[in-house]
């Protein structure tokens, strides 16, 4: 499970902390029910022109061809998946729409909201799909709760981008850390209360008698700054996240990614179980992005690479 899964649910309030670092406004939330309660505008570069001549046009459900639209719901506060900047949605995923878009024909029209009504405002139709950095799950496909049980209506994914959690350090890698294994006899920062921080207590008990100690604190900003004066030599963070406080942190010069991800699992753009022609076509559309480069160039722009998939799947999550 990743990024806004588990992870979103330990950290609720001093995650917003730690994201207003990066310059990201709003709060995490991952829990039950409920419907989106705020709106954004779009990014001009999700934005487009009805065009029946696109590629893929003609695979979409005249409904969509019709209103020259899709309705996305996002929860636009997690840079740089997405995030609002000078009142636009920006980031990963609605340049990755665009794209889509492109081959559709259509626009995708963001509007943002919390996180935890997003598959609600998607099973009562106030969007049409959800893109938000939202890991595909076998729970979420269920309609499950924490404990297993049927809560809700499952929803349908079309997965388009691969992340787990990566290790933040001095610029440099002066500690030359690669790997869980390389903390062993160090001090690590992390903020208090996430699934980060449990990572690193996991990862004590496998050093063992080499002790890794762990300096948690109240905001991940904190715990960047230990790492950037270095007094710990690694933090941690979703590895999107990660690398975009290493491209952005004092212009790039404080922090960069060390080793690969760890845990990955596929983001997927949620569908109604009962849409499934429009998710066949988003499937077809992410895969002509993969085949043009399209995809890739997006992920370049926002050194996320790593984070490829090599093909749409649906419903690949675990």
């Amino acid at each position: 499970m990743t990024a806004r899964t588990t992870r979103r649910t330990t950290a609720t309030q001093s995650r917003t902390a730690a994201v207003g670092a990066i310059a990201v406004a709003g709060a995490l939330l991952l829990a039950g029910c409920g419907d989106q309660t705020g709106s954004g505008s779009g990014s001009d570069e999700t934005k487009g022109t009805k065009s029946s001549s696109a590629p893929l046009f003609d695979q979409l459900p005249k409904k969509y061809q019709d209103a020259g639209k899709i309705k996305v719901g996002t929860d636009a506060a997690y840079a740089p998946m997405e995030y609002e900047e000078g009142g636009k949605i920006v980031g990963i995923d609605p340049d990755i729409a665009a794209a889509l878009g492109k081959q559709l024909g259509v626009e995708f029209e963001f509007t943002s909201g919390t996180f935890d009504g997003l598959i609600t405002s998607l099973n009562t139709g106030r969007q049409d799909v959800v893109m938000s950095a939202m890991s595909d799950t076998k729970a979420r496909q269920e309609g499950l709760d924490d404990k297993g049980k049927k809560a809700g209506k499952g929803v349908d994914f079309v997965d388009y981008f691969n992340s787990g959690v990566s290790l933040l350090v001095k610029k440099g890698n002066p500690e030359n850390i690669k790997s869980l294994d390389d903390l062993c006899g160090k001090k690590v920062a992390v903020q208090r209360g996430t699934i980060y921080e449990d990572t690193f207590k996991d990862q004590a008990k496998k050093c063992g008698k080499e002790k890794l100690e762990i300096a948690p604190f109240d905001t991940d900003a904190e715990a960047q700054t230990r790492v950037k004066i270095g007094a710990a030599v690694a933090d941690l963070n979703d590895y999107p996240v990660a690398a975009h406080i290493a491209k952005t942190a004092g212009g790039g010069n404080d922090f960069e990614v060390a080793g690969g991800q760890i845990g990955a699992g596929p983001f997927g753009i949620a569908v109604n179980k009962d849409n499934p022609e429009l998710r066949d076509a988003l499937k077809a559309a992410l895969d002509a992005i993969i085949k043009n480069g399209e995809y890739e160039k997006v992920l370049e722009k926002w050194d996320v690479k790593d984070s490829a998939v090599t093909e749409a799947t649906v419903n690949a999550g675990k």
